[in-house]
């Protein structure tokens, strides 16, 4: 009996880590990952759907994985990155934050600066470099 529990945590142990290794596999398949309720196209939860309208505010293209499809998926996307709620967004395999986060790195600047640092250039950034342009055109 004692070897059969023993057994039984051992297969869950490598499960958890297999798990891992999956997540940290689908983290870093693309730039820009986001795990989120729902896809792009039809987010099931308004935070999804804030962190949806920013990336494409920016023009960002982006791999996005639906958690609600896979319970696994879900828990463990928390466990990988130690944050309890979904969505999440992964700039260069690293995990950048929530809703909120993206949200305030949106406002500020901050996120156009971390997509630039990954070789994307923001829609944000184009559109204020044009306004220069035309600003130090019209002083001409």
């Amino acid at each position: 009996m004692f070897a059969t529990q023993i057994s039984r945590v051992s297969m869950f142990f490598r499960q958890l880590s297999t798990k891992a290794d999956e997540i940290k596999g689908l983290v870093n398949k693309n730039k820009v990952v986001i795990f989120m309720k729902g896809i792009p196209e039809e987010p099931r939860c308004g935070f999804s759907n804030a962190v949806v309208q920013i990336l494409r505010m920016h023009g960002v293209k982006y791999d996005a994985h639906d958690v609600l499809k896979d319970e696994d998926l879900r828990q463990g996307i928390k466990n990988y990155s130690n944050w309890p709620t979904i969505p999440q967004v992964y700039i260069n395999g690293e995990f950048v934050g929530g809703c909120d986060i993206v949200l305030q790195m949106h406002q500020n600047g901050e996120l156009a600066n971390e997509l630039q640092k990954v070789g994307i250039t923001s829609a944000f950034t184009i559109n204020e470099t044009e306004k220069t342009k035309q600003k130090d055109s019209s002083k001409k």
